[in-house]
């Protein structure tokens, strides 16, 4: 299971910070199970592992298995948590250089993804790309009318109609959208499209396993029954676990927010993996729009090392002391490469003669703690023993766990975004919207 390490915090919050936010977690943990908490309204999430059927797999599987038949390419449409979670995943499980093999010659297709900008050139790019190619499209929106993929699907329908007819791209379109209401409900019962329903009461920034994430992850090829498998096991331990000892995301959630009390007020996720780019991205995404309000919020960041140790590591070294850092550990490599043997040892390298590329990139992260700790910035470690569906399934559940505990903690309403309507408001008037 996931192991958090609060060891090296302990120069700057005694763990009797941490104990005392205890009672408030267990609170805060019977409000999650009773419902009685600010925005009980969105606590699908909580118990979804545990709700999904062998009848919704099937389905989702069937569906994913006839897009990659008859695509080279799938476009996800969707922006926020409605593309986040499944680029997430897909990335995460996938080869760092899957998208190099020439799609002829490839078993899944290629996932892109499109409304989560309105980058004219992206676009046009991605039109130009997709005359050459045969693709399918998966559009993901609730109500349909959020601008960013309301215009790349209404550029993309007009694409694949007219690249294949109307009946034909009928059947490669599949809308994930509200069971009854919305533009985007409205249009794919007029098309009869296939649609999945996002729940009524599971946010967008916890939708990874609704349809929302499962049938892209299933349409990239990824075993989505591992990753539900994972995630129900860990939505299973966190239950069965009430101490801050046993319970990772009761620990995690009360040392950051212990940091945060003694001003530490921005979290860097750390990765030594870049398969965990966007599930960095995903996790800003999460904690950043969940604890945001009324002037609170612990500031989520991200950085992915070494590389950003050459860039971002001189500041997280010496800059303002006002960050905590959490790092993801992969203890196990799915490979194998030794470092190589140089005649002339020109580069100094020698010493590391036979020994795996995981074990140096260990080193540098053990090192890279010691520095960082050294220097005033407290660490939290995360492990995870393999990089796989089903120690992914568990780490999601964990971040959303432990996402709506600490937004408690910091007396907030994790489940709400109400700061992200602003941004739209002023574009409308810019854009003369009536």
């Amino acid at each position: 299971m996931i192991k958090v390490d609060i060891t090296n915090c302990a120069n700057f919050i005694a763990l009797a910070d941490v104990q005392s936010l205890l009672p408030f977690v267990q609170h805060y943990n019977q409000q999650l199970n009773e419902g009685t908490g600010a925005g009980s309204e969105f606590l699908g999430w909580l118990n979804l592992p545990s709700s999904i059927t062998e009848e919704n797999l099937i389905e989702m599987e069937w569906y994913a298995g006839d897009l990659r038949k008859k695509s080279d390419i799938v476009v996800v449409i969707g922006i926020g948590g409605s593309y986040l979670g499944a680029r997430a995943v897909i990335d995460a499980l996938t080869n760092n250089f899957d998208h190099l093999t020439p799609l002829k010659e490839r078993d899944t297709p290629i996932i892109i993804y499109a409304g989560q900008n309105i980058s004219e050139d992206y676009h046009y790019q991605l039109l130009k790309l997709l005359d050459k190619f045969d693709y399918s499209i998966i559009v993901v929106s609730k109500s349909g009318t959020t601008t960013e993929p309301a215009i790349a699907f209404r550029l993309l329908k007009n694409h694949i109609e007219a690249k294949y007819s109307v009946p034909e791209a009928r059947g490669r379109i599949i809308a994930i959208t509200d069971e009854k209401k919305g533009a985007l409900k409205q249009l794919a019962d007029n098309e009869k499209y296939k649609t999945f329903v996002i729940p009524d009461n599971v946010g967008g920034r916890f939708s990874v396993l609704t349809p929302v994430g499962l049938l892209p992850i299933a349409a990239a090829g990824i075993n989505i029954r591992g990753l539900v498998a994972g995630a129900l096991e860990m939505e299973k331990f966190l239950n069965q676990q009430k101490d801050l000892a046993s319970n990772p995301a009761n620990l995690y959630a009360a040392t950051r927010n212990a940091l945060y009390a003694k001003g530490k007020s921005i979290e860097i996720l750390a990765t030594y993996t870049p398969n965990f780019n966007y599930l960095i991205e995903w996790w800003k995404q999460l904690y950043g729009e969940s604890e945001g309000k009324e002037n609170k919020g612990i500031f989520p960041a991200g950085v992915t090392f070494t590389t950003d140790l050459h860039s971002m590591g001189q500041l997280i070294q010496e800059g303002p002391r006002n960050i905590f850092e959490t790092v993801i550990h992969v203890e196990t490599s799915n490979s194998t490469l030794l470092v190589p043997e140089a005649k002339n040892d020109l580069d100094g390298m020698n010493y590391l003669v036979a020994k795996k590329l995981s074990y140096v990139n260990e080193k540098a992260m053990e090192g890279t703690i010691m520095a960082h700790v050294e220097g005033g910035v407290p660490n939290i470690q995360i492990t995870i023993p393999e990089l796989n569906e089903r120690h992914l399934g568990q780490l999601i559940y964990f971040f959303e766990k432990a996402c709506a505990l600490s937004g408690y903690i910091l007396r907030v309403n994790p489940f709400n975004q109400p700061g992200v309507e602003a941004y739209k408001k002023n574009m409308f008037k810019l854009l003369g919207k009536k």
